[in-house]
């Protein structure tokens, strides 16, 4: 298989290591390896990966505290594998700006399949101005938003949490990174938030209910679906 992407595996456990770097090899990845934090940020200078798999429990920093350095200047996809299962925990390493979080114990077939949504919304995310997944379509040029061909009327607001969702879409959005990028700094009126959600799912899901395009993520945050 072509060897066409890069992956950087930080883990101070070398079994991990071990065990992902076969899994993460057959895929076609060129794979390398850092076993702390600092190692970790000199590997990414200088092999420059296209992905990153970060644990949490480092000897030298903790992992979110690599995470918000690399979101200094790169935004290189980066999922992060902890043992770690609270909510705090995960909402923290996403707010710092990791793409996605897997809690330890995990199946090869789960972070597989973390890994193809990362790319599929890496190649969906291009320059062109017109975004589709399933049957809803964002022409960002027109501002103009239609399910199954037909035209749907969005407030500023409503259009706004949309673009953010479609510009990282795939990836889980915490309730303060969308307060923060759609009504500013400080902002934390929750209900408001639920409320434009609410009101979104009702123009563009064929079921509110059981949403298909805009997900929960329960006590984080939202994620679009890329169908």
């Amino acid at each position: 298989m072509e060897i066409t992407q890069r992956v950087l595996i930080v883990d101070d456990e070398a079994a991990i290591r071990r065990y992902l770097h076969p899994i993460l090899a057959s895929q076609g990845f060129y794979v390398y390896e850092a076993a702390d934090g600092q190692e970790a940020l000199e590997a990414v200078l200088t092999h420059r990966p296209d992905l990153i798999i970060l644990d949490l429990g480092l000897p030298d920093m903790d992992g979110i505290v690599v995470t918000r350095r690399l979101r200094e200047w790169s935004q290189i996809p980066i999922i992060i594998l902890s043992v770690r299962e609270a909510e705090q925990d995960k909402v923290a390493a996403l707010d710092a700006g990791a793409d996605d979080y897997l809690t330890k114990p995990f199946g090869s077939s789960e972070l597989l399949a973390r890994i193809r949504v990362i790319q599929r919304r890496q190649a969906a995310i291009t320059n062109e101005p017109i975004y589709t997944t399933g049957r809803l379509t964002l022409d960002f040029s027109h501002r103009l938003v239609t399910v199954n061909e037909k035209e749907i009327q969005l407030t500023p607001t409503e259009y706004d949490i949309l673009r953010l969702l479609v510009t990282h879409a795939g990836k889980v959005l915490t309730h303060r990174q969308i307060l923060r990028q759609i009504w500013g700094e400080g902002y934390d009126d929750m209900h408001i938030l639920r409320v434009n959600i609410s009101n979104l799912r009702g123009k563009l899901e064929p079921d509110p209910a059981r949403p298909t395009y805009i997900h929960t993520e329960a006590g984080v945050g939202y994620r679009l679906k890329i169908l």
